[in-house]
């Protein structure tokens, strides 16, 4: 059982294919405030980072202004990977590569936080850099290799393979 002492935040980063108001971009716009309403509403959902637009989309990270950020805080990875894997969500994320580039480096990070810290996005950036230079680790993992809190043995996890996701 997770301990309630600590929660899960996760940051995603996405490298954008074009600018957000261009028309290549109106279906993944068009869907982040249900994408969000739903996240919102799933079981296991504490936070998740918002400006006062109502998503992320105008807040900069690694200083890119073709970066986006979404960072959001869960119960636990159990929460999350229910989240993720279902309805609309898992219909945008099959369909990321028409929005975004591929990477090469890790754009996605977790790591426990103490319950009711809200990371921010220079934690984030820390934890992606991290997980980029010594990959998962009890200070920044990923789904598919995570670790309980407190503790430094990995729990991999088994994660639909349809989606291509290396998280």
């Amino acid at each position: 059982m997770i301990s309630a002492a600590y929660e899960l935040a996760q940051v995603n980063i996405g490298r954008l294919k074009a600018p957000l108001d261009s028309p290549h971009l109106k279906d993944f716009v068009d869907n982040l405030d249900p994408v969000n309403a739903d996240a919102d509403a799933a079981d296991g959902f504490v936070w998740r980072l918002q400006s006062d637009g109502g998503d992320a989309t105008d807040i900069g990270v690694f200083g890119d202004e073709w970066l986006i950020i979404n960072m959001s805080v869960w119960r636990d990875t159990n929460a999350l990977t229910a989240y993720m894997y279902q309805g609309r969500h898992r219909e945008m994320l099959a369909r990321r590569r028409e929005f975004f580039e591929r990477v090469a480096e890790a754009m996605v990070a977790l790591w426990w936080v103490p319950a009711g810290h809200r990371p921010t996005v220079a934690e984030a950036e820390e934890r992606v850099l991290h997980l980029r230079a010594n990959g998962p680790t009890p200070y920044a993992f990923t789904l598919r290799t995570s670790f309980p809190p407190g503790t430094r043995t990995p729990v991999p996890a088994d994660l639909p393979e349809d989606l291509g996701c290396p998280v």
